[in-house]
């Protein structure tokens, strides 16, 4: 019987309809370059290689290399993007087909694909992990906009290159741009100096040459300024800005600016140094040191790093900026991988400010004896009293919240291992301290620079500085600049600008004094960088104050005789960086040495040490640092080599990491190479 009046003829024909629906035969495959080579987005490390797919013919015009597809693995749809498309395959096996490509824009490029790959070996990552940081998530819309580019670029809006006078190398740098060459240099910036024109220019001058520029910057507060210099310099469409902070819909918007070559010049914070620049020409980094340049992510690449990389492969111009210097760009001098932009001595110390440390002489001690114990000595209210007569003066305070280490009790010098160099701790209970590196107890610990055994912990931070100031000075305005209170200008009209390390405030004219205070605190942090990076804190608050032609005056508080402190006084950034490359040099630290750190579970982290030592080359010089507690489940231990075995340590660490993910071992140990923060 028919149902619902359908006759029995009507039903045969739709059932044959549905099962010829169903069985629907495949496009066939693309008779040209019919395999695609394609990274699949899976972080596994056993898995961190291209596989090969099928190209479909009706797929075969979009799916070229480096669009995004959609392909079938382990079971499920997963993202891809296509590396290379191949005539044949030396897969034995049957090939996949590609299922689907989810846009045709070609948003990884082949260099920067072959710059993801490079960033994963250095990191002992995987590559999947890289992309993701490399490429923005997809917008349709966005892609669907009328964002061609047809025109050739504008000229360049100012052809000056004053920012560059007082440096008698840059000239050479300059004409090596020009003529599209791929020169390399640290710059050592004067105190003053707007670096973020001095970038715009050097991007000016690169993009007449017609080749583009990557130009970074630490945070978005720097990133502005940046900003202004490139609009000034270059006209207002002659950079485009890519950032996270953009949103997901303006990043991939500028995202796809910089890779249909809308513009020769992009700027950015780390997020975009896999920027796609048509070109590329120079790459350059402003204050390597910051650590925002360090990714949060796995595998946790350096802005830095990725550069150098990025200069390699492409073969481009590198230029490394700051007011102080860090040690890994010391290493990069040393080794003559790069030449040195910095000015002659009489103009440095033109430029400068004055520089005291309270209590640096005995007519200082003897007009106030306590002014290497106070915290605000008599000489830092004289100079801030003088200061506010002519503008603004800075206050810089170490933050609360730092975890500082034990330090010791009678000169304060950071409490360090003997065995290891790493800092002390006391976790708890009346036992001896241990080091937070290798756990060694330090029973028979005295100090390097006094020769005392007794140990203290450092306080937290200052506390109620700016209502102290307040009181100290009665109609003075005080601001304070910090935390989610960022001031990013103050004007030149007389104020107390109380700010943390980091927070400063550019200030119209520069300031007239600044004190720096409490400067032990940040030498004492739980960190084997921290002389380094007090050190980079202080040029870098020093470098906005008037030169002392001008009255600039800057007073520090602290131990007269501490090395980072002098360095400052002497305005010497490459003295002390050069020194702390020596150091970490023999106590076989990085950059001298390639670290690595290795966090999780107690017995994951074991047994990953225990796989890198047997698939460690013996020769390579492992040595094993730890495991040393971090609380009742977690343990860190850290593994490091001679910096020529640190490719061979990456890649064995990843392959002892595949190995526990292809037998599904518990736990998940975090790898991070050359960690920013160590100790």
């Amino acid at each position: 019987m028919a149902l619902n009046g359908e006759s029995p003829e009507q039903l045969t024909l739709l059932r044959e309809t549905v099962r010829r629906s169903r069985t629907k035969e495949p496009a066939g495959i693309t008779s040209e370059l019919p395999v695609a080579r394609v990274a699949v987005d899976v972080s596994l490390p056993h898995l961190d290689r291209p596989f090969d797919y099928l190209v479909p013919d009706d797929l075969a015009e979009a799916a070229q290399p480096g669009a995004r597809v959609k392909v079938r693995f382990a079971g499920k749809d997963l993202d891809g993007f296509v590396l290379e498309r191949l005539a044949a395959s030396d897969h034995d096996g049957k090939l996949a087909r590609i299922r689907k490509v989810v846009s045709p824009e070609q948003v990884l490029t082949p260099e920067v694909a072959e710059l993801c790959r490079d960033v994963a070996d250095r990191y002992a990552g995987v590559l999947a992990d890289v992309t993701r940081l490399a490429v923005p998530p997809r917008h349709a819309k966005v892609e669907a906009e009328a964002l061609r580019c047809t025109l050739p670029p504008k000229p360049v809006v100012s052809s000056s290159v004053s920012e560059w006078a007082p440096y008698p190398q840059a000239p050479g740098f300059l004409e090596a741009l020009g003529r599209a060459e791929g020169p390399r240099a640290i710059w050592t910036a004067v105190a003053g100096a707007d670096w973020a024109l001095a970038f715009a220019q050097a991007a000016a001058v690169c993009a007449s040459a017609g080749r583009g520029a990557l130009l970074l910057a630490p945070d978005a507060r720097d990133l502005e300024r940046l900003a202004a210099a490139c609009a000034a310099v270059l006209g207002s469409d002659g950079y485009v800005t890519l950032s996270a902070d953009l949103g997901p819909t303006a990043r991939y918007r500028a995202f796809l600016a910089a890779l249909r070559g809308c513009t020769r010049v992009v700027i950015g914070t780390r997020a975009a140094a896999f920027a796609p620049v048509t070109d590329l020409g120079l790459v350059a980094l402003w204050d390597d040191g910051d650590d925002s340049y360090a990714e949060a992510r796995a595998p946790y690449p350096h802005a830095r790093e990725v550069l150098l990389l990025r200069a390699y492969r492409q073969k481009c111009a590198f230029l490394l900026g700051g007011f102080a210097r860090s040690a890994e760009t010391a290493a990069l001098l040393e080794s003559g991988w790069a030449g040195e932009l910095i000015a002659d001595r009489p103009v440095i110390r033109a430029a400068a400010p004055a520089i005291h440390i309270a209590g640096e002489s005995d007519m200082d001690l003897a007009r106030d004896p306590q002014a290497r114990a106070a915290r605000l000595p008599h000489r830092a209210f004289e100079i801030a009293r003088e200061g506010l007569r002519s503008g603004p003066v800075l206050v810089q305070v170490p933050r609360a919240g730092y975890l500082p280490s034990l330090v010791c009790q009678t000169c304060r010098a950071p409490s360090r291992c003997s065995t290891c160099g790493g800092t002390l701790r006391r976790t708890g209970g009346s036992g001896p301290a241990s080091c937070s590196v290798c756990g060694r107890p330090a029973a028979d610990h005295r100090c390097l620079e006094c020769g005392d055994t007794r140990m203290r912990a450092a306080i937290v931070g200052a506390r109620r500085t700016a209502e102290e100031l307040g009181r100290a000075f009665p109609g003075v305005l005080v601001r304070t600049s910090g935390g989610d209170n960022m001031l990013d200008a103050v004007s030149d009209q007389p104020a107390l600008i109380v700010t943390t390390p980091g927070a400063e405030p550019v200030a119209a004219g520069g300031y007239s004094a600044a004190l720096l205070l409490d400067t032990w605190l940040l030498l004492a942090r739980q960190d084997l960088r921290a002389p380094e990076e007090a050190v980079r804190r202080w040029f870098n608050a020093a470098a906005l104050v008037r030169p002392a032609r001008e009255g600039g005056t800057v007073i520090m508080v602290g131990e007269p005789s501490a090395t980072p402190l002098q360095a400052v006084v002497r305005w010497s950034p490459e003295g002390f960086a050069s020194r702390e490359l020596s150091e970490r040099r023999t106590a076989r630290l990085a950059p001298a040495a390639r670290l690595a750190e290795l966090t999780g579970p107690t017995e994951a982290v074991a047994d990953l040490v225990r796989g890198l030592k047997l698939l460690m080359d013996p020769q390579a010089g492992l040595e094993v640092l730890g495991p040393v507690a971090l609380d009742d489940e977690t343990s860190r231990a850290v593994v490091r080599t001679p910096r020529a075995a640190g490719s061979a340590l990456a890649r064995t660490l990843k392959e002892a990491q595949a190995a526990r993910t292809t037998k599904k071992s518990p736990g998940s140990v975090r790898i991070q190479v050359d960690p920013v923060h160590f100790g």
